[in-house]
Formats: C-alpha cells, sequence, structure tokens
C-alpha cells in the first residue's frame, strides 16, 4: 500500500467516478483501476460498487476513505512541519466573515502582516460564522474568525475579540422598529440573530426580513432608507455621511469573535505569526 494509492481513492469518491478521478489526477484510466483491484485483494474486500454511472463506495470503502482522509492529512502537515522554513512563509488560509474583512483594525493588521512576512502567501475565505466552523473542523482552513458561540472543544482560541454593536439607519432617519425592514447576513450570523431576538422582545415579529451576501450590498441598502441593520462598530465606513450609527440595548451591544484553529492541527509559524499580529494591533 502506497501514499499514492489514498489520493487516488479519495479522488474516486470525490468525483463518483474512476474516469473522472483519472483525468483529475492526469492518470491512465486502467492504471487506477490496476491499483484498485491490488488494494481490494490487499484488504480482502470489496471497496467499490461499479455502477452503470460511476462508483459508489462499499461500507468498507466508506472506512477506507475515512482514513486515507486521515493519512494524506498527516502527511500534509508532516511535510509542511518538516520542510517549512524557520520563519513565517508558505500558504496561510484564514475564514473571516464579511464584517471582519471590511473593519479598519482588521485591515491595518492584515497591511503590517504582509509587511513583516512577504514570504506567506493570505488567503482570505469569506463565509458565515458557521460555515468557518464547519472548514475548521474538517481541516480546510488553518485558521478561521467566529462570531457568536459555538463548541469550542476541539478548537485552540489563538484570540479572543469583545466587539461593540451599533445598529445603522440612514443618516438623519427617525427610528421607528414597528415599520422597517432590516437588511441581514444569511442565517447562522449572530447579528441577523440579534435582529431578530431584539424585535420579538419587543413584540415584532421579525417578518421584513431583506438578506444581503455583501457588506456593500447591505450597506447600500440603508444609505438608501430601505432598513436598518446590526453591525460591528468596527466596520462601519469612516467618514460616511449617508449612514448613522445608534446605540443598541445592553444585552445586545457587543459580541464576541474568536480567533480558532484545530488543537490537533499543525500550527504554522505564519499562523503563529498572524495570531500574534492581530493581538499586538490591539484588534
Amino acid at each position: 500500500m502506497e501514499i499514492i494509492d489514498f489520493k487516488v481513492f479519495k479522488a474516486i469518491i470525490e468525483e463518483g467516478s474512476i474516469t473522472r478521478a483519472a483525468e483529475k489526477l492526469d492518470y491512465v484510466q486502467s492504471n487506477i483501476t490496476t491499483r484498485i483491484r491490488k488494494l481490494e485483494s490487499e484488504l480482502g474486500t470489496q471497496l467499490l460498487y461499479r455502477t452503470p454511472k460511476g462508483v459508489v463506495p462499499t461500507e468498507k470503502g466508506l472506512l477506507f476513505h475515512k482514513y486515507s482522509t486521515d493519512v494524506l492529512r498527516t502527511v500534509h502537515e508532516m511535510t509542511k512541519a518538516i520542510k517549512g522554513a524557520d520563519y513565517p512563509s508558505g500558504q496561510l488560509e484564514i475564514g473571516v466573515v464579511e464584517t471582519m474583512a471590511s473593519s479598519g483594525p482588521f485591515i491595518s493588521a492584515l497591511s503590517e502582516y504582509q509587511h513583516m512576512y512577504p514570504e506567506v502567501t493570505l488567503s482570505l475565505i469569506t463565509g458565515t460564522s458557521p460555515q468557518n466552523y464547519e472548514k475548521v473542523l474538517n481541516y480546510q482552513l488553518d485558521g478561521a474568525f467566529l462570531s457568536g458561540e459555538f463548541d469550542l472543544t476541539p478548537l485552540y482560541v489563538a484570540h479572543e475579540i469583545r466587539e461593540e454593536v451599533v445598529l445603522i439607519s440612514a443618516a438623519g432617519a427617525v427610528l421607528d422598529h414597528s415599520n422597517a425592514a432590516w437588511v441581514v447576513f444569511p442565517k447562522g450570523c449572530p447579528l441577523r440573530s440579534a435582529s431578530e431576538d431584539w424585535l420579538r422582545s419587543e413584540g415584532l415579529p421579525p417578518a421584513n426580513i431583506i438578506e444581503v451576501s455583501t457588506l456593500e450590498t447591505m450597506l447600500s441598502c440603508v444609505r438608501a432608507g430601505i432598513g436598518y441593520t446590526l453591525m460591528t462598530a468596527s466596520a462601519v465606513p469612516v467618514g460616511d455621511n449617508q449612514i448613522q450609527a445608534h446605540t443598541v440595548p445592553e444585552r445586545y451591544r457587543f459580541i464576541t469573535t474568536r480567533l480558532v484553529t484545530r488543537k490537533d492541527q499543525f500550527h504554522s509559524k505564519a499562523f503563529t505569526a498572524f495570531a500574534d499580529g492581530i493581538i499586538t494591533a490591539g484588534f
């Protein structure tokens, strides 16, 4: 059994077809078929069901896929740890929520980080906190910022931020919750949950909801007087005279955002330096 066997089997399961797996890996299809037959013979069990539309894993095939994924991840992390430089370098993928990615303090911290560590290739992956959480759990990100409450048992919290939340309306608007629309991010966003909880606490059903996927669309709706939104104060554009910030009830005034990674994941020098940079920036 060789490392390439794990790569081949993982590709087959992900593609659902030996033909597509061969194309993905740029291998000859007959070689892949031979490897699978050899694996099944070596393990003494069938790993795949062949169907007219492709292949599906047997129960033992699903188990082999799980272990293949674990082995490949371990090999990848081992390679990074041993071959890595003695200074921050290489690829770093961090999950962020939309408001975090647009906040002034965060952008300043990123600028300083890239200036100090030019050999790090930093990728910011935007998504909701639940999406980022799942990606971290599945080893798809080196780390992520999560806003709100999650099961942190499998995670290492590198930094915790307490952010102020404000209500944003069009400049000069007279606040009237009873007739207002609320502009929110998709379900899973803690600020959306706070908005809905706030309305319910005032006996107002959160019926007039406008869901958007980007911060710029959200701000455009607010500027146009279409509705209100809750936002972290750090994400409010400085000097924007078309919007106005209002304080919110104490219950909703703060939100906790955490920079997390898996406890059992290899923590590269690039990630450690990133976390240190966020802390040093006072963010």
